[in-house]
């Protein structure tokens, strides 16, 4: 499936029910960027179903891979907290890491308390789920435990 990496200027909330996972996919995007994502029980009544980025999803969850590294996120987080999850998308499809690998790859210190849990911080906080792949780390994550299991099921 050809995707430019932009979302051409796309901006409102847009979710699909996908059965793989029991769950909806909400996105919320501004300016043609992911700026939110979300795993509703179904998805909301007013949320448009059709667009390009969750045939996409629907697609990665019928185990076509897809990194989504070319989807353009917008993360407005302090700096600390985007440098996290900016190291965490660079997670390789199929791979995981340990909070310790995300404080080293995040320029922190692993034996400083703080730092880890600033990492933990940002992973439970996440904004764009999927798109920074907080499942791919062996924590607790924005994206819910059973989505988590079935994403790293699928990219095994």
């Amino acid at each position: 499936m050809d995707f430019d990496g932009s979302l051409n200027g796309s901006t409102g909330v847009f979710a699909r029910q996908f059965e793989r996972i029991g769950r909806a996919v909400e996105l919320g995007l501004a300016s043609g960027r992911v700026i939110s994502v979300s795993f509703p029980e179904s998805a909301p009544a007013d949320a448009d179903a059709d667009h390009p980025l969750l045939d996409r999803i629907g697609a990665y969850l019928e185990d076509e891979p897809d990194d989504f590294s070319d989807v353009q996120v917008a993360l407005t987080l302090s700096t600390d907290r985007r440098r996290v999850l900016e190291a965490t998308r660079k997670i390789p499809y199929g791979e995981t890491a340990t909070v310790s690998q995300i404080v080293q790859l995040s320029g922190l210190d692993s034996d400083d308390p703080e730092d880890v849990e600033l990492v933990k911080d940002a992973l439970e906080e996440n904004p764009t789920p999927l798109f920074v792949p907080d499942h791919r780390v062996e924590a607790r994550t924005a994206t819910p435990e059973d989505v988590a299991e079935t994403l790293r099921a699928i990219e095994r």
